[in-house]
């Protein structure tokens, strides 16, 4: 999500949860929310990062997003009655929270005391998950690698894998598994019956009846073997190095190249040392052993250590019998469900320093990170924990609150600390401030100018409007639904949960709100809170200096600790026979899985696909000769509004600053109001404004590509009004000649640079693929100047410009996309989904936003090259300081109206699943690695992601296209391609989504419905004719790209390209191959 600081997202406990797989994470269109978005929004964990971003689950915290569903009142288990036994579950309690239009059942299981909580909410996208308390005893990663484990095969599901083996055999919109702090978790969601009910028997005994193969704990946890999975037969001499191998142990060790999780982990064993490090450290995990991953899942996955959670319009009965059957044969246990507390502060300050990396892109004497952290109250207590959560909001958000200006805007570093925010996650709240960028000098003032800003709010006081403004965007929250709710319930609860606060306590939230309001009422409530918990010395003080030699010493302990297990095996030739034996014998294993029966994994079939979409009714209007799309639906009294402003023949100097633009928009204010004044109003009169770079792929040729600007928001629909003042000031009017101009967006060039090596190491593989498909189609060329390493390289350049030489030419250029940005032309378009009833009102309130915009703007010429996409090599290198690698390889196919669209789609499901997911995961070690094929861009592809072998990566890939051509498809390998596929096409979406595909990327419903019928009419002949066409003949045209450790592997002399990340003129500079 945009790391804005007024949208900024606090990391809790819950948030440094390790995800089972990484999926395909590519959307059909991209929106680009800006510079500093761009660079630092790669901070999450996967596919449940970015899928939980868009949850609903907390209204004060939560983002803008996709999907929704109906909302009427619940009513379907009723007639449920307290103390009543429902098949061994006894209910305890039930709730009814008409603001969230949910009632919760909290029942117990009689025989082995499993907790579970149903919501009952009229709401088609059921959820479930089964989760455990596994608190790590060492750092070993047993929760981690058990989580990964437990889902390689089951008793009444015996085949190897079952969980990646239903992936393409279910609806499911989301199915994972999650590591977090003090828990695993288990969860999945669909709106498909038969499917809630086929997936609830797999994660139930994948959970409880798991059969924890030591294959299996060699290949997700760890093993030493060969490097190089193509020679492990042969390997028999020095010649292939034994090295150590498996999922997670290269998982963590991509985790760890990412400086920010490493400060935050860090962070966590000193203020938490008595939770130990869950995800697992590459540096203890090979102490873990399989009896001892055995004995972990014994004492913690038992349904006495469990909690239950279902949620969605499929009433409790349907559930709890399949529930209680599965429990029954347990008997009531123990385990270690200790709560655990952070450190003791009460003595005084506690003050730590540890190493980490260096960051190349930043400036040399910019590399420290400190923070500074306080213990806050009991979590169960939700009253004051929600005012702690506004207290700190209050502080910290915002480009205004006290603690930006006087750190960041400052200049005493460019950005938060990773665990900058309140972490209400445990049992005892946790509020820390620090900063990353911080001078070596300036690391002692940093608390100092903390305390004095906490003693001057103090005295001061907080302001009514900002705290007014807190709770409307909580009263909008209740109202902007998802179709991710159940989800986004579940995420916000089970934290707390697992750490003795009662769920229907935090569900409860007009009586959590009318307590905040009661209380604040009273004179000085928050000023009391800050100085009860903050203004004293009792306080950890944590920081990271650098270390240049960081990634030298952690290779140089990897290979001290491989030798030391040699020693113990009599040394590296006497292990050598028995770890290659071993190799091959889960070699032999997985060859087997490729061709095992799963006729005993359920399924649903093609058959259960409606052969027509349902269409949501959209309507074309004019209004001030602009395009208006309606979309009538029942909102709950908010208007949702987006625009875009193609600006055709922008040249290429200024769609390079366009990221720079949208967020000076939000951070320099205007000559009449400062940012801190908009952002209130923003606040108190919308849910949320966005402004951002637009592009999409023509979908009839793809290289035909149009790009602008996007503007977006929502807000009461007796607000509308305000938000367009709003957009049309910030943008026609934000100051860029103010004497603070320069500053600030240096400011914002300084944060973005600082955090762009981590975003690489979270999503190295989306940056590879960007880098290979800007050669290919005109679309390929823009997100990769907007949003990939190209705009990484500017962004650099321009951060470490000398103070001396100013920044005057960007402000110019950020000048001339001002004037032309918001213009009333041709090019400009609106949609608006709004109630039936607001129509009228929306259509005067727009007739006098647009009757404002300039018609005379122009975009200039521009006299300078534009970069072509020949500037792009077939085969490029970028060295980064990471342990592992990402690649990319990218070939153009064709639009999205073409006929082999859709077989394009089947096939990269088809090569995932049945083939890739094999080679490069299972075999070769990396955590993510699959096909893709972006549709409306017109790209096929293959990606890798933690890789530890790349070049084994390439030639699977570079051959994959003669496997899928000469592969016997069978009608089961279809269908569940065809099932695959069409979690995306049917997942629910959002009312504020209904009709923007339209909107957005020129797609209407009879292509989307002509696409829907090919792909449920594509022939196992079709999926060969396309893999020869595009993959076999068309692999001369391939561009491909890897980002890691420079280790000789991708030498000059066989084509590769090598550019280096430091400055942007060293790539301009560097020659066309």
């Amino acid at each position: 999500m945009p790391h804005r600081p007024r949208f900024r997202l606090t990391k809790q406990p819950s948030g440094t949860s390790f995800a089972y797989v990484s999926l395909q994470p590519f959307p059909p269109y991209e929106e680009h929310v800006g510079l500093v978005a761009m660079l630092r929004g790669a901070r999450d964990n996967g596919r449940l990062r970015r899928y939980l971003s868009s949850c609903t689950a907390s209204p004060l915290l939560r983002s803008p997003t996709r999907r929704h569903l109906a909302t009427a009142s619940p009513a379907s288990d009723r007639t449920l009655a307290v103390g009543q036994q429902l098949h061994g579950f006894t209910l305890q309690r039930q709730k009814h929270v008409p603001e969230l239009q949910l009632t919760a059942y909290d029942l117990r299981h009689d025989r082995t005391g499993a907790e579970y909580l149903h919501i009952d909410r009229d709401d088609k996208n059921n959820v479930f998950s089964i989760s455990f308390k596994t608190n790590p005893p060492d750092d070993t990663g047993v929760p981690h690698i058990l989580e990964h484990t437990t889902l390689c095969g089951s008793e009444t599901y015996p085949v190897r894998d079952p969980f990646f083996k239903m992936l393409p055999r279910s609806l499911s919109n989301f199915m994972n598994a999650f590591t977090s702090s003090d828990h695993t978790s288990y969860p999945f969601a669909t709106t498909n019956r038969k499917d809630f009910n086929n997936l609830l028997s797999v994660y139930l005994d994948a959970t409880l009846n798991p059969l924890l193969k030591e294959n299996d704990f060699a290949q997700e946890g760890w093993r030493i073997g060969p490097a190089n999975p193509g020679q492990q037969h042969e390997a028999t001499s020095a010649e292939d190095p034994l090295v150590f191998k498996g999922v997670v142990y290269n998982e963590m060790k991509g985790q760890m190249s990412d400086a920010s999780y490493l400060y935050y982990i860090k962070f966590q064993d000193h203020i938490f040392p008595a939770i130990n490090n869950s995800g697992g450290d590459p540096r203890k995990m090979t102490d873990l052993t399989y009896a001892g991953l055995k004995d972990f899942h014994a004492k913690n996955y038992h349904p006495s250590n469990a909690k239950l959670f279902t949620y969605g319009n499929m009433p409790l009965a349907d559930h709890i019998t399949e529930i209680s059957q599965r429990l029954e044969r347990f008997s009531r246990s123990q385990a270690d469900k200790e709560i655990k507390i952070p450190v003791d502060l009460s003595a005084g300050p506690l003050e730590y320093t540890v190493k980490g990396p260096i960051d190349p892109l930043v400036d040399k004497d910019m590399q420290y990170k400190t923070s500074t952290s306080w213990l806050m109250g009991d979590t169960s207590d939700t009253a004051e924990n929600f005012a702690l959560r506004i207290m700190s909001s209050l502080l910290l958000d915002g480009y205004g609150s006290p603690l930006y200006r006087d750190l960041i805007e400052s200049g005493l570093g460019p950005d938060w600390s990773p665990n900058t925010g309140y972490d209400a996650g445990g049992r005892v709240g946790i509020f820390s401030v620090g900063l990353i960028g911080v001078k070596r000098e300036d690391v002692q003032r940093v608390k100092e100018v903390i305390m004095t800003s906490l003693q001057k709010v103090h005295l001061e006081g907080f302001d009514q409007g900002k705290v007014d403004g807190l709770l409307h965007q909580a009263e909008l929250g209740l109202k902007h639904n998802t179709a991710n709710f159940g989800m986004g319930i579940m995420q916000r609860l089970q934290p707390g949960w697992f750490n003795g606060v009662d769920p229907l306590d935090m569900l409860a939230w007009n009586d959590t709100v009318s307590t905040f309001k009661a209380n604040y009422a009273r004179q000085g409530y928050l000023e009391g809170l800050l100085e009860k918990y903050l203004l004293n010395d009792k306080c950890l003080v944590f920081t990271m200096e650098p270390d240049t030699d960081y990634g030298a010493k952690l290779v140089e302990e990897e290979n001290a600790r491989l030798s030391s297990i040699f020693r113990s095996m009599g040394g590296e030739s006497e292990a050598r026979a028995p770890l290659i034996r071993k190799e091959s014998e889960l070699l032999e294993a997985q060859s087997r899985a490729s061709t095992e029966d799963l006729s005993c994994l359920p399924s649903v079939h093609v058959s259960d696909i409606p052969r027509q979409m349902q269409r949501k009714t959209v309507r074309d209007s004019k209004v001030e000769d602009i395009s208006v799309q309606w979309r009538e639906a029942s909102t709950n009294g908010l208007t949702y509004f987006r625009a875009i402003n193609v600006l055709q023949g922008l040249p290429g100097e200024l769609r390079m600053l366009m990221p720079l633009f949208t967020d000076s928009l939000m951070r320099l204010g205007t000559k009449n109001r400062t940012m801190e004044q908009l952002e209130d109003l923003i606040k108190l009169k919308t849910g949320g404004i966005a402004i951002s770079y637009h592009s999409t792929t023509s979908p009839h040729d793809i290289q035909k590509s149009t790009e602008g600007l996007s503007l977006s928001g929502y807000a009461l629909d007796g607000n509308i009004s305000a938000m367009y003042e709003l957009l049309g000031t910030i943008i026609q009017e934000t100051d860029f000649d103010g004497p603070e101009a320069e500053s600030r967006v240096r400011e914002l060039l300084q944060s973005a640079a600082n955090g762009a090596l981590d975003a690489i190491a979270g999503a190295g593989h989306s940056y590879a693929r960007r880098y290979t498909e800007a050669a290919l189609t005109s679309q390929g060329l823009l997100n990769e100047q907007i949003g990939g390493l190209t705009q990484v390289q500017q962004t650099g350049l321009l951060a470490s410009r000398p103070s001396s030489e100013g920044l005057g030419d960007v402000l110019s250029k950020l000048k001339t996309i001002q004037r032309f940005a918001l213009s009333n032309s041709t090019g400009f378009r609106t949609a608006i989904t709004c109630g039936p009833e607001a129509v009228s009102h929306n259509a005067s309130a727009l007739r006098n936003f647009l009757s404002n915009l300039d018609r005379s703007s122009t975009i200039p010429s521009s006299g300078d090259s534009e970069v072509s996409a020949t500037f792009y090599n077939a085969k490029t290198f970028f060295p980064l300081p990471y342990q592992v690698y990402y690649s990319a390889l990218s070939v153009p196919t064709v639009p999205y109206t073409h006929p082999d669209s859709a077989a394009l789609q089947v096939l990269s499901q088809l090569l995932t699943h049945k083939h890739l997911h094999h080679e490069i995961r299972e075999k070769g070690g990396a955590y993510g690695g699959g096909a893709y094929s972006r549709g409306l861009s017109g790209l096929f592809g293959f990606y890798s992601y933690r890789d530890p072998n790349p070049l084994n990566t390439l030639k699977i890939v570079q051959d994959a296209g003669r496997w899928a051509r000469d592969k016997q498809w069978t009608k089961q390998d279809l269908e569940e391609a065809k099932l695959s596929v069409f979690q995306g096409v049917d997942a629910p979406e959002s009312i504020s989504e209904e009709g923007m595909t339209r909107f957005v990327s020129g797609v209407d419903e009879d292509m989307e419905q002509r696409k829907r019928e090919q792909l449920l009419d594509i022939e196992a002949q079709d999926v060969a004719d396309v893999a020869q066409t595009y993959l076999v003949a068309g692999m001369a045209k391939a561009r491909v790209a890897v980002l890691g450790a420079e280790k000789g592997l991708f030498p000059s002399a066989d084509g590769w390209s090598s550019r280096g990340l430091h400055l942007a003129q060293d790539l301009a500079s560097e020659p066309v191959d």
